[in-house]
């Protein structure tokens, strides 16, 4: 009895200092509800993002600048315009909140956009430019890539600040 309080102990006191730290556990195994994810400190845009201005990143499982397959989690604000950019890996993404507005192509084109409710699915194929949009809420999405990842706009004169509209 006393050796398996000591393990439980153990084990809590280990749950406790991974998020307390804001670091998601890293092992196989891992169950986030949505505290859970609240709890995790958001960085800025980070590797994997458009890099624009004002978005929040949270990792939800591995690490994007390295190789092997991770999840990270952006909260877009309201009223930003992503300009066309690629990544180089395979990802896909689901939309947890808020409308995204999403389309291909290498130039932002609005005509091209797709409004994707929560609970939406699509793709960001490798080296495929693909550009995005909030409307008047934010958007909350969760992206699964294999890494590294990066960001490439395909104009240089876009910048990775972004544009709020």
């Amino acid at each position: 009895m006393i050796r398996r309080t000591a393990v439980l102990l153990g084990a809590f006191a280990t749950a406790l200092l991974c998020a307390a730290s804001g670091t998601p556990d890293t092992g196989s195994h891992q169950r986030l509800g949505p505290g859970d994810i609240d709890a995790l400190t958001p960085t800025g845009p980070g590797a994997g993002t458009s890099g624009v201005s004002g978005i929040q990143t949270r990792v939800l499982k591995g690490d994007p600048t390295r190789s092997g397959l991770y999840t990270i989690q952006l909260t877009v604000p309201a009223n930003t315009r992503i300009e066309a950019h690629l990544h180089p890996d395979d990802r896909v993404a689901t939309v947890v909140s808020g409308i995204w507005y999403f389309g291909y192509g290498a130039r932002f084109g609005q005509k091209q956009l797709k409004a994707l409710p929560p609970g939406s699915f699509y793709t960001e194929p490798p080296n495929e430019p693909h550009f995005a949009r909030t409307g008047s809420s934010p958007v909350v999405v969760q992206i699964t890539g294999f890494g590294p990842t990066g960001t490439r706009y395909t104009d240089a004169q876009d910048t990775t600040s972004g544009k709020q509209r």
